[in-house]
């Protein structure tokens, strides 16, 4: 289980730790507007369309080997972009990043729910959460660290020794590791990952492409319609398959459809916020700070984070699911507020308490956000589950970054706040619902 856990601190530090960096990052590589949002939607935009591909490998050449091959191609990409002199080689490792990861993060859930027993599943998934969460929440203090002390490249290095500890616990594993059920053996669902695939892709082109509707109005009408196209065919083509890469019958459980929507409406506030957040600290029209100061201001909403997504549990078990819930989105929309004022006023210290209800609010949804799911799910079908719950997942911070780039230019950071709020406020009635 001690892999799995490193595996995910390693995977969650890198999400958010290159948020501190890339301000740096954009000039010392001449990014482009475009290159900076995609540096960060090439990682999500790729483990989105191949995570449910990676649950299904999970499932059918077991969790071990699934969890090996993502950490050792993530190893390798973060090499790649240490190393990167270009916007188009930082993108590719980048996008390889987000492969690597979306074989890695549910085969290791899926190993985690797999092997604990019955008793100990619940607690397993919480530390694996907890893990994900410590490395999200220790990402910005440590980006704007290495980026201070020496340099934007280091934030890759350090990812290296993370993953060859964690793949020296997956091999001294051997032969332990066991397939989550059996999957049939016909032909892989090549169609509904394609079609999966170009609808991620083109949601998320064509929130890129709306800030300029007005004047090229092809760029963003053309890819929503086209994944509009993309879903329907989706849905006829996986109601047919044998074996569907995306198992519709899942949506028909109301726990797990809220499940992977609480998730998918926390991470967009999770990336969302940390990225433009650091565009604006580190701004010169903004609070003009460095990225260790950046990340140090980042601080209260990490430590919120980590101690709620570990005592999830108990906070669910005391109010149950769908109460900590609604008060977890709740607070978001508070904390939104709060924040606002915040920024108007340039007031640090409010700014740090309105980070810290920010992670308090946003912590305890996302952490029982898979729990939720799976327990709607069988525990054969839990690789497949854990895919599209991260599938969602991912989407969810990535449309975060697009649709966040839009409120950014019309309205700045606070666009960015309003944007977030809108989506507690939904979280909110969502959990309502919880049954």
């Amino acid at each position: 289980m001690w892999s799995s856990c490193l595996a995910m601190l390693a995977v969650g530090a890198n999400s958010t730790a290159i948020m501190a960096a890339l301000p740096l990052m954009r000039s010392e590589l001449s990014l482009t507007p475009a290159g900076v949002q995609w540096a960060v939607n090439a990682y999500l935009l790729m483990s989105a369309a191949c995570v449910v591909l990676g649950g299904r490998a999970a499932d059918r050449f077991t969790a071990r080997w699934s969890s090996m091959a993502g950490l050792a191609l993530f190893g390798l990409a973060s090499c790649i972009i240490a190393t990167a002199e270009t916007q188009a080689v930082l993108l590719v490792g980048r996008a390889l990043q987000g492969l690597a990861a979306a074989f890695a993060v549910p085969g290791t859930l899926a190993a985690i729910n797999g092997s604990a027993a019955p008793e100990r599943r619940e607690a397993a998934i919480g530390a694996w959460t907890g893990f994900l969460m410590l490395g999200f929440s220790i990402g910005p203090l440590l980006g704007g660290s290495l980026t201070h002390l020496a340099g934007w490249r280091m934030v890759f290095w350090f990812n290296v020794p993370l993953i060859l500890v964690a793949l020296a616990g997956f091999v001294l594993v051997g032969g332990a590791g066991t397939r989550a059920g059996k999957q049939p053996g016909g032909r892989a669902d090549g169609a509904g990952f394609v079609l999966l695939a170009l609808f991620m892709v083109s949601v998320v082109f064509g929130l890129h492409a709306l800030p300029h509707v007005a004047t090229a109005p092809l760029s963003a009408i053309g890819p929503l319609a086209l994944a509009v196209a993309a879903l329907l065919l989706l849905l006829v083509v996986e109601a047919r398959a044998s074996a569907p890469m995306v198992n519709l019958g899942f949506f028909a459980e109301r726990g797990f459809s809220i499940g992977i929507t609480i998730g998918a409406l926390a991470m967009l506030c999770i990336m969302s916020l940390l990225l433009y957040f650091n565009l604006y600290a580190q701004s010169p029209h903004g609070l003009g700070l460095t990225a260790l100061e950046a990340g140090a201001l980042l601080l209260p909403l990490g430590a919120a984070l980590l101690a709620l997504a570990l005592s999830a549990s108990a906070v669910s078990a005391r109010m149950g699911p769908r109460n900590a819930i609604t008060a977890g989105m709740a607070m978001v929309v508070v904390a939104c507020a709060l924040t606002a004022v915040a920024v108007v006023l340039a007031a640090i210290p409010l700014l740090a308490i309105g980070f810290l209800m920010m992670g308090a609010g946003l912590a305890v949804p996302y952490a029982l956000a898979p729990r939720l799911a799976l327990s709607a799910l069988p525990p054969s079908q839990a690789g497949q589950g854990a895919g599209i719950v991260n599938a969602s997942t991912f989407l969810g911070g990535s449309v975060g970054v697009a649709a966040g780039a839009i409120a950014f230019t019309m309205a700045g950071f606070i666009g960015v706040l309003a944007m977030m709020a809108l989506a507690g406020a939904i979280g909110m009635a969502l959990g309502r619902r919880i049954p």
